[in-house]
């Protein structure tokens, strides 16, 4: 309730000042995670119920696995429900959140292994305990193995101190752990969980659970195998559900699977919503203890999911529960204007003289009997917004695409991690950066086209795309290929490549890599050979800042329905802001070859540990270290 309110000359320079609405209104994935994104619980509350019940049965052992599919068009709040369902298990503390949506899915051909990357992203984020569930899992183990009540935090505190001790601790406490999980065919999944408690490793074993290759200098100081990237697709699946089965022991596993609408299709004739039901299907008969989610429009449901072959047995499972998600009413509406204006006043210590001013009531009641949806009610108040008496505002088209950016952009500082070392994605963004550039001159170079390389299927995975354009009247055919594996073998197989030109037609070859290419091996010759003046190829460094704008702009791309926002907009919005033209990566791709290794790449070889100094006292050592060498025999 509003008891005293603010002057109107405050209200109404705030209001003149700043437009609240005029932002991207379109939640993205990384919006489920974020802690703070707005939620009016009584929007859909009986789906959010329904699933709260099914993790309860399943708490209490009356079930194993349900399958719920949620269905809704566009915009009734599909992702602000897996918000909700996310912060309630992270407040609750019993469950592990999984989500995979637009972002995630990538080429459909490999669903086990992008599935595999989003299950271990997921499990990075933050957990009831204030640590990644990763942290939370592998305490857990620790805990159970050895009868004790520590902490994550406790643990990772010590974990430098540990090692220091005795570098074998690791291993030493898997071996402990196995003896509990006779189930588990890898015992490296263990080794590799364990290593997340140490926070100069946790990022190398974050990156071995996904199935990335480590360095092999890495791999070996933290004992784990390198899986070779051709078998990568094959094993994804097994390892995920052993992953499952573990976090299944101590937690239920909610799965969410959204944005499914994509009519591209892999090698079997599937599209990804096809794809996503076989795969939750499979699953279904797999994981030990888990609620699975599928979100879909209601003609996904009908005109794809439910004529897939084996449909019986895919419908019983995850369509065992369907919920439909409603269009807002008026009190609805009302609901969640107040709860935008209410942060939005909060924020600058304002008090309305009621919950929506400048808006009434009455206004937003007529506008929920039209039964709308979230996104448009927000529209709705974007550009109405202004002081009341005033004349209304004509929003730039553009303004759309500026927020969706910005959105995106600011969601990179924390998500940007999860798309680094994902070669595919970064060479998505570079090739969309200059598509946009055809028909212009740049670094003397005007650009024709940008074509994909046809390659054989041992080829295949390497080279991303070839550049055509003219330079001095010459053609030039430039063919890019971004390599962040870091393992030797992939990266001297795609240097070997880069450096066919007549097979792969092309005048120039060019590494985008952000890791030195290791000595003494064959790719460290192949890439000397790109360089030398015969081929006058090019190696350039990958950032994080040069590549932030490309992926934000993708990712805006990627979801331009969701955010009503066209190509033609998009395009003038990269031209406009020069995103792409005044891009180091792209300008240097087009620009005269150095012929030089740039510096400042990473080292992957460099495992040497940080020193840490141990008390020669021993009562100032800390008590849990002495208790676990203990108990380990070491």
């Amino acid at each position: 309730m509003y008891t005293s309110s603010s002057s109107y000359s405050d209200l109404n320079k705030a209001i003149a000042n700043h437009n609240p609405f005029e932002r991207s209104l379109v939640v993205r994935s990384h919006d489920v995670w974020n802690p703070n994104f707005p939620d009016v619980t009584s929007i859909n509350s009986h789906a959010s119920e329904a699933v709260f019940q099914a993790i309860e049965q399943i708490r209490i052992g009356n079930r194993s696995v349900i399958g719920i599919t949620i269905k809704a068009e566009r915009g009734l709040g599909k992702s602000h429900l897996m918000s909700r369902i996310r912060h309630h298990l992270q407040c609750e503390g019993n469950s592990f959140f999984v989500y995979m949506s637009e972002v995630d899915y990538g080429d459909s051909n490999k669903i086990h292994s992008k599935f595999l990357t989003t299950l271990v992203t997921s499990l990075k984020q933050i957990g009831n305990q204030g640590v990644m569930q990763w942290q939370e899992l592998a305490t857990i183990l620790v805990n159970e193995a050895y009868k004790t009540n520590y902490t994550p935090q406790h643990l990772i505190k010590r974990f430098p101190g540990v090692i220091a001790q005795n570098p074998k601790i690791v291993d030493g406490l898997t071996a402990k752990i196995l003896q509990l999980k006779p189930n588990i065919d890898n015992p490296y999944l263990i080794q590799a969980i364990i290593w997340t408690l140490s926070l100069d490793k946790v990022t190398f074993a974050i990156n071995w659970l996904s199935g990335r290759e480590l360095a092999q200098s890495q791999a070996d100081v933290m004992g784990l195998p390198n899986t070779r990237e051709e078998d990568k697709e094959a094993e994804a699946f097994q390892i995920a559900c052993q992953i499952l089965d573990i976090i299944g022991d101590y937690r239920t596993v909610v799965i969410c699977f959204e944005e499914l609408e994509s009519l591209n299709c892999n090698d079997q004739g599937f599209t990804r919503a096809q794809v996503i039901a076989l795969l939750a299907k499979d699953m279904y008969s797999k994981i030990k203890r888990g609620v699975l989610i599928l979100a879909m429009f209601d003609e996904t449901w009908t005109q794809q999911v439910k004529v897939v072959p084996q449909a019986e047995s895919v419908i019983d499972r995850i369509g065992e529960r369907k919920i439909d998600l409603k269009h807002l009413n008026s009190d609805d509406v009302v609901n969640l204007v107040a709860h935008w204006l209410e942060d939005y006043y909060n924020a600058k210590n304002l008090t309305p003289p009621h919950s929506v001013y400048p808006f009434n009531k009455e206004e937003l009641g007529e506008l929920g009997k039209e039964k709308p949806i979230v996104r448009s009610v927000l529209q709705w108040c974007a550009n109405n917004w202004n002081v009341p008496g005033d004349k209304k505002q004509n929003l730039n088209p553009l303004n759309k695409v500026e927020a969706a950016f910005k959105q995106e952009f600011a969601a990179l500082d924390k998500t940007i991690d999860n798309y680094f070392e994902d070669s595919e994605i970064i060479a998505d963004a570079l090739r969309l950066a200059l598509i946009t550039l055809k028909g212009n001159t740049v670094e003397r170079v005007k650009i024709e086209d940008i074509e994909e390389v046809v390659v054989k299927n041992s080829d295949q995975g390497y080279l991303n795309f070839r550049i055509v354009g003219t330079e001095d009247r010459r053609i030039v055919k430039i063919v890019v290929a971004v390599v962040q594996e870091s393992s030797n073998r992939f990266v001297s197989a795609a240097l070997k490549r880069l450096i066919e030109y007549k097979n792969f037609d092309m005048t120039r070859g060019c590494l985008v890599r952000s890791k030195e290419v290791k000595a003494n091996t064959k790719g460290k010759d192949y890439l000397e050979k790109l360089l030398s003046k015969d081929l006058g190829g090019e190696f350039i460094k990958l950032n994080t800042d040069d590549i932030k704008p490309l992926l934000a702009i993708l990712f805006v791309k990627k979801a331009h329905k969701d955010y009503e926002v066209t190509d033609n907009e998009i395009h003038e919005f990269i031209t406009q802001n020069k995103i792409a033209i005044n891009n180091y990566i792209v300008r240097e791709i087009l620009s005269d070859p150095s012929g030089q290794i740039p510096n400042g790449l990473l080292d992957e070889e460099c495992t040497h540990e940080p020193q840490i100094k141990i008390p020669n006292n021993v009562e100032e050592v800390d008590i849990m270290l002495n208790n676990l060498l203990i108990k380990l025999g070491l």
